[in-house]
């Protein structure tokens, strides 16, 4: 007999979007869907319609808007109130009306909080349950029931747990998720409350169930930083069934990262979670995803993080050289990541012919060449660079120590900017009713000319960009394309006070792709320039200008 498919249930578009400063439009959550569907998710829960009327809309808009291939919609809310019957309670008749296939239903596991929270007796508490999960079974629908607050619950009062589960499955839930709503839970527990419960209701292991059979499944938050492991343990202690967010998104601390479980589970346990090829999309659909939700990427998320693959030692460099697999649990690859060298004041030989590999470079047998470049790289980090964050400067680095001279196409003659601030009118005026202007000149040759442009802007960074900005666009139009989009300052001795170091790191777009830069100067205008400048530099080479 086979055996039933493994279920993952992605709740970003409800769940996830209770994440402190999250905000998802009805727009937004049509956008992310499709992503949802494409990474291979069998299940995306799209909200709580008839309680929140953005997901109403949703709901109303999905029906027409959307064609998924690999997943279905599930609409979730509560059991009905006490007291009252399913079908007359309207946030269960919403359910119905949202059309989704699946409805996912949220029910009291804990005794503490049916008495103190719903006000009612056990009993009632559990004829909740089974009186919504009859009615919407009858209504056609495939229903999930999230057993809320289900391992506390377990600890508190196993009987009534146990019976809560029972009920949703006789009245015919297709899954019970039981929920570490707390997030509190460590793997042990989880694999022996699991088992427990199986034991007791005689569900059998995932991997053993047919159709037919009731599954049970997982709904991690990570507050005690377990979640990925709780999630991975209650699937080998039998559930068939995992419940989280794209980039762990959720309030407190997050939701378990479904990206993250899944890869575990596939690459670690070979167990066929996603329909199609999601898996090796991952870590594009986890960053776009990032983009829609107006959420930075996180570099050091497992699998799909910028940083999951980064080296950055020389002795790591050195065994990867030789065989990747060394210094690396999987092939980024396998989730649509790539392997990345960092440059630094920790590179050896091997560091830096990798990391040239990666530019386009072929740096082998080039033994002088390659210490030229590591003591380079050695002395300028001891002086405050990083090129770790700056592969744009390294890049102009290593092109300027092969071909004995810096790619051309401009010569700086000077430059310089003010900043004069004007109080507002009236005796009263004081500092906070200043504006204050920035100005830049700069003087360059460039296209066999000698170019004055002037610039302003809100700051003396903001004037010089603009000033070489006009400067350099009568030479080179390519630079009307060019965008500062990212600008970080780090105080690099702040012993020293005003006479500290400044280092700068400018990451810069043309529209299709972004390159990041490093200046260091005793002062962020100078250090900043230095930046801009080689941002400039790297952009035209990269747009096919030829150097002068």
């Amino acid at each position: 007999m086979a055996t039933v498919p493994f279920h993952v249930y992605d709740t970003t578009l409800r769940d996830g979007a209770q994440q402190e400063g999250m905000n998802l439009s009805v727009a937004d959550k049509l956008a992310i869907a499709p992503l949802l569907d494409e990474l291979g998710v069998g299940f995306i829960e799209g909200g709580w319609p008839g309680a929140v009327p953005k997901d109403t809309e949703f709901f109303r808009r999905a029906a027409k808007e959307l064609e998924l291939r690999h997943a279905v919609l599930a609409a979730f809310g509560a059991t009905r109130k006490a007291g009252a019957r399913a079908w007359d309670d309207p946030q269960v008749r919403a359910l119905v009306d949202a059309e989704a296939p699946v409805v996912t239903v949220v029910a009291k596991s804990d005794v503490r909080h049916v008495e103190r929270a719903l006000r009612t007796t056990s009993a009632e508490g559990v004829e909740m349950i089974a009186d919504t999960v009859r009615f919407l079974v009858g209504e056609g629908r495939r229903v999930v029931v999230d057993a809320e607050h289900f391992f506390d619950g377990f600890v508190f009062d196993p009987a009534f747990t146990r019976a809560a589960v029972a009920a949703a499955f006789d009245a015919g839930a297709e899954v019970v998720a039981l929920c570490d709503t707390n997030g509190g839970m460590l793997p042990d527990r989880v694999t022996d409350v699991v088992g427990e419960l199986r034991e007791a209701l005689g569900v059998p292991h995932g991997r053993d169930a047919s159709a037919g059979d009731p599954l049970l499944g997982m709904h991690a938050h990570n507050d005690s930083g377990c979640a990925v492991a709780n999630t991975l343990a209650a699937v080998a202690a039998g559930c068939a069934h995992v419940q989280g967010t794209v980039n762990g998104y959720g309030e407190r601390t997050g939701n378990v990262d479904l990206v993250t479980v899944v890869a575990n589970l596939e690459l670690k346990h070979g167990l066929r979670t996603l329909a199609g090829d999601g898996l090796a999309e991952s870590t594009r659909i986890a960053h776009a995803v990032a983009e829609i939700t107006n959420i930075s990427p996180y570099a050091r998320q497992p699998y799909v993080g910028a940083s999951a693959f980064a080296h950055k030692a020389g002795l790591h460099a050195s065994a990867i050289k030789v065989d990747p697999d060394l210094y690396q649990h999987v092939d980024p690859t396998a989730v649509g990541n790539d392997m990345r060298m960092l440059v630094s004041d920790m590179a050896g030989r091997a560091s830096i012919e990798l990391k040239g590999r990666e530019l386009g470079f072929d740096l082998s047998g080039q033994g002088e060449l390659l210490s030229r470049v590591t003591a380079r790289v050695k002395d300028a980090e001891a002086q405050g660079y990083t090129y770790d964050a700056a592969d744009a400067s390294f890049e102009l680095v290593l092109r300027e120590e092969l071909a004995g001279a810096r790619p051309g196409f401009f010569r700086v003659e000077s430059w310089r900017t003010i900043v004069e601030t004007v109080a507002g009118g009236g005796a009263d005026a004081d500092r906070h009713d200043a504006d204050a202007v920035a100005e830049a000149t700069v003087k360059l040759h460039a296209g066999g000319e000698r170019l004055v442009a002037t610039g302003e802007g809100n700051g003396p960074v903001n004037a010089l960009d603009h000033a070489l900005r006009n400067a350099l666009t009568r030479v080179y139009p390519q630079i009307e394309k060019f965008e500062l989009i990212d600008f970080k300052v780090r105080i690099l001795d702040a012993e020293h006070g005003t006479d500290a170091t400044t280092r700068v790191l400018v990451e810069t777009s043309d529209g299709q792709r972004s390159w990041s830069t490093v200046g260091v100067g005793p002062n962020i205008i100078e250090a900043a320039w230095e930046a801009m400048i080689d941002a400039y530099v790297f952009g035209l080479l990269h747009a096919g200008v030829e150097p002068s």
